[in-house]
């Protein structure tokens, strides 16, 4: 018979259609378990107050922001102080999704970023020996270095020029209830103050860069937009009177010019000097028009003579 029945084949345990049925109940159940498991206070509008007055900018306002859609939001693995952030890169749906989407998928948190890690456990000492203070991250991206800060009860000033990465800052900002310990600022840090032409790849909100050689580095094959963001040195914002514990800078080479626009911070004496942390990639740097040795000798020049390496990171203090 041309017509017969034909045994049913089974589906693919993971076809698309599966995949995404998969992610969209267990997002739903994560959303839902973490909420219940905590106590369901609603975030007033004053909790979201600016931890710094300053004449020069005004902080990112959360709550005029337009939601970010769809949010795909997990706890992070493996750290003291645990801690929820968004993704703003999903990969390839439904073939090739993000990393962190298929640990979802398989009742997994997010895998815990290395400097996550690294700054829980350099603001743990700090807090041990009484330290309190602001923790500044430049290159804030989705927040994965201001919420680990932010969770264990620092202050946090967070500097991020990419507007979709900002959505994604907002969304970590109430998942972790730190409204009051958060101030995030829609620019640039650099050292003058003003407007810079930023290059962003389409589908890589990680990889933007003053530079647009170092913003392609890794991925030739991204499309490339340029667009004009504010551009302010820390000095600018920070105090002179305001402690600061924690320096973290990572701009995809252009942290000779942060650097820079923070001399007054950087020169604080050595008790109150913030420890420094800033991303060394040679390569990164040269298409920024700057080097490794021309960071250390300026480093050198405001008293930091002690730093090490740990990756592709620089730690930096004033201390032995």
């Amino acid at each position: 018979m041309a017509n017969a029945w034909k045994r049913d084949r089974p589906p693919r345990l993971l076809s698309p259609r599966i995949l995404l049925l998969l992610f969209s109940s267990s997002l739903l159940l994560l959303i839902f378990l973490f909420l219940s498991s905590r106590t369901p206070s609603p975030i007033p509008v004053s909790a979201f107050k600016t931890l710094i007055p300053s004449r020069t900018i005004q902080p990112f306002d959360c709550f005029k922001c337009p939601q970010s859609h769809p949010v795909i939001a997990n706890i992070v693995e493996g750290v003291k102080y645990p801690f929820l952030y968004s993704l703003s890169d999903f990969g390839t749906l439904p073939d090739k999704p993000h990393k962190n989407i298929v640990r979802i998928l398989k009742g997994k948190p997010f895998r815990k970023p290395d400097i996550s890690l690294t700054v829980q456990e350099i603001l743990e000492k700090m807090k041990d020996q009484g330290k309190n203070g602001f923790v500044v991250d430049v290159g804030a991206n989705v927040g994965m270095a201001t919420f680990a800060a932010a969770v264990m009860g620092f202050r946090v000033l967070a500097f991020e020029p990419v507007f979709e990465n900002l959505q994604r800052i907002c969304d970590g900002i109430f998942f972790n209830r730190v409204g009051e310990s958060v101030t995030v600022f829609e620019a640039a840090a650099s050292d003058r103050l003003g407007n810079i032409t930023f290059h962003k790849l389409v589908g890589r909100l990680d990889n933007s860069a003053v530079s647009a050689t170092g913003a392609k580095m890794a991925f030739k094959s991204n499309e490339e937009i340029e667009l004009q963001v504010r551009s302010i040195p820390l000095d600018e914002v920070i105090p002179e009177s305001e402690p600061v514990l924690l320096l973290k800078i990572d701009v995809q080479g252009w942290e000779y010019h942060v650097l820079k626009g923070a001399t007054k911070l950087l020169s604080r004496k050595e008790s109150e000097a913030p420890y420094l942390i800033y991303e060394e990639d040679e390569r990164l740097l040269q298409a920024s028009n700057s080097s490794a040795k021309e960071i250390r000798e300026f480093l050198h020049s405001v008293g930091y003579h002690h730093c090490t390496q740990h990756g592709t990171d620089a730690h930096c203090t004033k201390k032995g």
